[in-house]
């Protein structure tokens, strides 16, 4: 859990110091920005894992949606939002997301369900997707920043000194 409870500070860490310029510009291959990708992450957090974790918590082998959250970044126009309050939507989501995990009693751990696109899933699981998921977004954002530096020192290559 406390990896999964790092992943804001990281964010934070990453991105705080952003132009809102520089938040906006799309990674390598048309892969999120900044701004998306935080507002991908505190959306996931809210709609796709709090509402898994709720649900598994509440229902008998409840049938679980997917997340698409490509279309939901174009829909919701992630490009236009707020870096800072993407940064806020998903540490408060995470927050929540981990308190109910840590309040979940023994036995809750082995309910399940089926998560539309991957099949049985129980409470036991899901930190391990959170973390998984992270990792994951942590390879883009600093696949990001690595294409950001280079495109930094481009402009000044080849001109020689005379």
């Amino acid at each position: 859990m406390r990896s999964l409870s790092a992943m804001p500070d990281y964010l934070y860490e990453q991105f705080d110091s952003l132009t809102a310029e520089d938040a906006r510009l799309p990674g390598p291959g048309g892969a999120f920005s900044p701004v998306e990708q935080v507002w991908h992450l505190a959306d996931l957090e809210r709609e796709g894992f709090g509402v898994r974790i709720r649900r598994l918590r509440d229902e008998q082998a409840p049938r679980l949606h997917d997340f698409d959250g490509a279309r939901i970044a174009r829909e919701r126009h992630y490009r236009s939002l707020s870096l800072r309050e993407g940064l806020e939507a998903f540490a408060v989501a995470r927050k929540a997301n981990l308190a109910t995990l840590q309040s979940l009693p023994g036995e809750a751990w082995g309910r399940s369900g089926t998560q539309e696109g991957v099949g049985i899933v129980t409470l036991c699981e899901l930190p391990a997707l959170l973390l998984q998921h992270d990792q994951a977004h942590r390879l883009e954002i600093e696949e990001w920043k690595r294409r950001q530096a280079e495109s930094q020192v481009r402009p000044h290559e080849g001109v020689s000194a005379r």
